[in-house]
């Protein structure tokens, strides 16, 4: 019998599934989850029962947490990255370290084919697709619910008639958690005007006293927090759990899919938004300015191109290798304040700092060069744009 790896979340979509690539398609089905830091031991063990009770195979739990850190996180941070100057990739660099684990499980058990749950109208299809294509060729996609489209109601009708009961009520928002933020989508995001409400968000505001937190950077990776050294994982995740119930990080980002179509999603990110900003910052204390003018250029790019699902363009690494050259001197203490619904970057502690009184005090003196080094610097400094003027009147 044909094997498929079939990518298992224990929702409704992957739940039809499992039934029907063993019942219709008469395929040995595989299930595999791959945890990117969003489930805890019990949900994990949830989703394992519930797809062998839908009779697979074998099911599997892929732990790509670090991997997925290595792999992406780590350069999201180094270029600072937030789409449309708002979101944090929070599921979609999750979804292509998915999907690359996926085609490396399917590889490794030999699976002739590889299936996901993935609609015709968002951006996973195409991630998925696009990875399996790249990294197992050999290996056919299969799609129920985008080939045969199916309506929620269809899918619980289809289980019902194999045996199997699902909880038809449909949860008031669809949550997606991972290490790097958590995606909140209800009817409120469906369009244009609305926001969410503070019932939505998966964490609810409970700290309210101001807080600070030491965030300390070595070449760019966050290692240890409020001098405890428990390396970049551990501080996202402790990072998360002490500032996420300040209600810091919420927001709704307006995007572009990769099919071409508008949407919005909400999200939660206090750990990605506060790192992002304090390595920002660090390293515009300790970085030249054609570095830090570079890094945005790049960096925007890298972002876009890792959210349309490329991570596997050689070009990618091309950046990521001149993103890790920027950072050998980003090291040092970044202080942070929370309060409720925002953080406060108070100010950074570096060896590498550049903003030293030794070469002068900005808008007050200097102690490298005269007066008459500058008038000299400003014609010559200015003199093609002079000669321009000139020329045109």
């Amino acid at each position: 019998m044909d094997k498929v790896v079939l990518a298992f979340s224990g929702g409704l979509d992957t739940s039809f599934c499992c039934i029907y690539l063993s019942k219709d398609r008469g395929l040995e089905v595989h299930s595999v989850i791959v945890n990117t830091g969003g489930f805890s031991a019990d949900e994990l063990a949830q989703i394992e029962q519930r797809a062998y009770s839908l009779g697979v195979k074998s099911h599997a739990v892929v732990d790509e947490t670090q991997n997925y850190y290595d792999s992406s996180i780590k350069y999201l941070i180094f270029g600072n990255v937030l789409k449309n100057a708002t979101y944090p990739l929070s599921v979609s660099a999750e979804r292509v370290s998915q999907a690359t684990a996926i085609a490396n499980y399917a590889k490794k058990i030999g699976a002739q084919y590889v299936a996901h749950g993935s609609t015709g109208a968002g951006n996973d299809q195409v991630r998925f697709d696009m990875i399996f294509n790249i990294l197992i060729p050999e290996v056919e996609i299969i799609t129920p619910i985008r080939d045969l489209k199916l309506s929620r109601e269809e899918e619980i009708a289809y289980l019902q008639k194999h045996g199997v009961e699902f909880n038809a009520e449909k949860a008031k928002y669809s949550i997606n958690k991972g290490i790097w933020g958590t995606s909140v989508g209800g009817k409120e995001t469906l369009t244009s005007h609305d926001t969410l409400p503070e019932e939505a968000w998966p964490t609810p505001l409970t700290s309210t006293e101001p807080r600070r937190v030491t965030i300390e950077f070595e070449k760019g990776e966050p290692v240890a927090l409020d001098g405890n050294r428990i390396g970049p994982v551990k501080v996202i995740q402790e990072l998360q759990a002490i500032a996420q119930p300040y209600g810091i990080g919420r927001d709704i980002h307006v995007g572009d899919t990769i099919i071409g179509i508008k949407g919005r999603v909400g999200f939660e990110a206090a750990a990605p938004l506060i790192l992002i900003k304090a390595h920002h910052t660090l390293e515009k204390h300790t970085l030249t300015k054609w570095q830090l003018s570079w890094k945005d250029q790049l960096a925007a790019f890298y972002g876009n191109w890792m959210h349309e699902g490329q991570m596997h363009d050689p070009v990618m690494r091309d950046i990521e290798a001149f993103l890790q050259s920027t950072q050998q001197t980003v090291s040092g203490k970044v202080f942070v304040e929370l309060n409720p619904y925002r953080f406060t970057v108070i100010g950074i502690e570096s060896p590498h700092d550049l903003m030293s009184n030794k070469f002068g005090s900005y808008g007050e003196m200097n102690n490298t060069w005269t007066g008459e080094d500058v008038k000299g610097f400003s014609k010559i400094f200015g003199n093609q744009v002079s000669i321009w003027h000139k020329v045109n009147g």
